[in-house]
């Protein structure tokens, strides 16, 4: 990011311009790595192919860092002309994701650093307000994520009555992306991110996958959970953390001519979790969100 001492996010120049370029960046890295289960340049699954989620991320790029919009304006616009242009739900997770960090990097002073953004993101957080709540409902209906099933308080099916962060902490124990809005973006600013910097600049694609591996390694996956149960979930994430130790090690030790390898070292995986229609769509979408900071944290 552009260096402004003691300034601020500048919407009309090249503040915008890089934190523009750092979540096209991102949406194209998402698909571009191999993520086991998720949707790749090599191999589409799911009912969706890669091109999908790059026009998403394409159409939805302005409406989530439209300047000044409250975070619930930037999640449905964003999911609005997302579902346009791809015809289905490609990135509701991701949308939900970067619509606060958004919101909190146009409060953010310059040098811009992970703890101040970190800060003002918690500062949107607790702002957000019962409008809030209502744009994204409107949202996640229109999105109808797979599995997402009802519960007994404040659906996404009924009028919603409390905030945006208080509808999220309600589900934060179920499910990971509200879990970012109850606790401010802890995993995103302190996993995400230190999986980020374990790889030189230069390798961002093992880098991403890095990201991701670590995030379906610590904690079952939402989506999974939605959709195959808990157990299935669990299981995936015991063998995530198996397999990412040992590709970390195998790493570490690997020659640099030896990175296309170790980006495919999971495809054989990746096939078989498609097969039985496993997707760790929220993996993906926290992986998403951390690169976008890593993007805009990166030089501008």
């Amino acid at each position: 990011m552009v260096e402004q001492p003691g300034g601020a996010f500048n919407a009309d120049r090249a503040d915008f311009a890089h934190a523009r370029r750092a979540f096209l960046d991102a949406c194209r890295l998402d698909v571009e790595v191999p993520k086991p289960g998720n949707v790749s340049v090599r191999s589409a699954g799911h009912g969706m192919h890669a091109a999908q989620f790059l026009a998403s991320a394409e159409a939805a790029v302005d409406a989530l860092l439209a300047s000044g919009a409250p975070v619930g304006r930037r999640v449905l616009d964003a999911l609005a002309r997302s579902f346009g242009a791809a015809g289905c739900n490609t990135n509701l997770g991701i949308v939900l994701l970067v619509a606060p960090l958004a919101a909190a990097l146009e409060q953010t002073g310059r040098p811009l650093s992970a703890e101040a953004w970190r800060a003002a993101t918690e500062r949107v957080l607790a702002r957000l307000d019962l409008d809030d709540t209502r744009l994204a409902y409107r949202a996640i209906a229109l999105a109808n994520p797979g599995g997402l099933g009802d519960v007994p308080e404040q659906s996404v099916h009924d009028t919603p009555t409390v905030a945006l962060r208080d509808a999220m902490a309600l589900a934060a124990s179920r499910d990971s992306i509200a879990r970012q809005y109850a606790d401010g973006f802890r995993d995103v600013f302190e996993t995400g991110l230190a999986a980020w910097r374990d790889l030189p600049a230069d390798q961002p694609r093992l880098a991403t996958l890095h990201v991701f591996l670590a995030f379906l390694g610590n904690w079952p996956d939402s989506h999974i959970v939605r959709k195959q149960g808990a157990a299935m979930a669990h299981s995936v994430t015991l063998a995530a953390r198996k397999r990412h130790t040992q590709w970390f090690a195998t790493l570490r030790e690997a020659k640099p001519d030896d990175a296309d390898s170790a980006l495919h070292a999971f495809d054989a995986w990746d096939a078989e979790l498609k097969t039985h229609a496993i997707n760790p769509g929220t993996s993906a979408d926290l992986t998403v969100a951390t690169l976008f900071v890593a993007g805009c944290l990166g030089p501008g």
